[in-house]
C-alpha cells in the first residue's frame, strides 16, 4: 500500500516511482526511461510490484543533467562527465562540486572564446583601460583562462 503514495519512505530514504521522479525533476516519464536506458541514472531498487524506484540522489543527478543540457552539452558529454566524477570521488557532495566547477570553467571558456575577437578589435589604450577596471583576481583569472585556451592542445 505504501507504493501508492506519492513518495515511499524506506528507512530514512525517499524512493520515487518513475512518474513521481519525473514530476519532481520537471521532465517526462519517457525522459526518465531514456536516461535509465542510457545509463545516466539507475534505479535504487524494485518494488514488490516490480516498479523501478529511484532515490533522492537520482533526483539531484537529474538536476545536474538538466543544468548541463541547458549549457548545451550532449547526452554523451554529460554521461562521460558524470562517469568521470563518480569514479574520482565517492562522496556525492564532492562529485557535485567538481561537476559544477568543471561546468563553470567550460562556460567561462566559451565566454572567453566569444570575447576574444571583440578584444582583438580594441585599440591598446581601450584594452588597457578596460583591464585596469577589473579586480586583480579577475584579471589573473582571465589571464589564466587565456593561457589555458592557448595551450589546451597540450592537454
Amino acid at each position: 500500500m505504501n507504493e501508492e503514495r506519492e513518495v515511499r519512505i524506506d528507512g530514512d530514504m525517499k524512493l520515487y516511482r518513475i512518474g513521481e521522479l519525473a514530476k519532481a525533476a520537471g521532465v517526462s516519464e519517457r525522459t526518465i526511461d531514456y536516461y535509465t536506458k542510457l545509463g545516466l541514472i539507475t534505479p535504487e531498487e524494485r518494488s514488490l510490484k516490480n516498479y523501478r524506484l529511484y532515490n533522492d540522489e537520482t533526483l539531484k543527478r537529474l538536476e545536474r543533467i538538466n543544468q548541463m543540457k541547458q549549457e548545451k552539452y550532449s547526452l554523451e558529454e554529460i554521461k562521460q562527465t558524470l562517469i568521470k566524477w563518480s569514479s574520482v570521488a565517492g562522496e556525492d557532495h564532492v562529485t557535485d562540486k567538481l561537476t559544477s566547477l568543471e561546468m563553470h570553467m567550460q562556460r567561462l571558456e566559451r565566454e572567453v572564446n566569444e570575447l576574444q575577437p571583440l578584444l582583438g578589435q580594441l585599440k591598446p589604450v581601450q584594452a588597457r583601460k578596460l583591464l585596469t577596471g577589473l579586480l586583480p583576481q579577475s584579471a589573473a583569472c582571465i589571464e589564466a583562462l587565456k593561457y589555458l585556451l592557448e595551450h589546451s592542445s597540450l592537454m
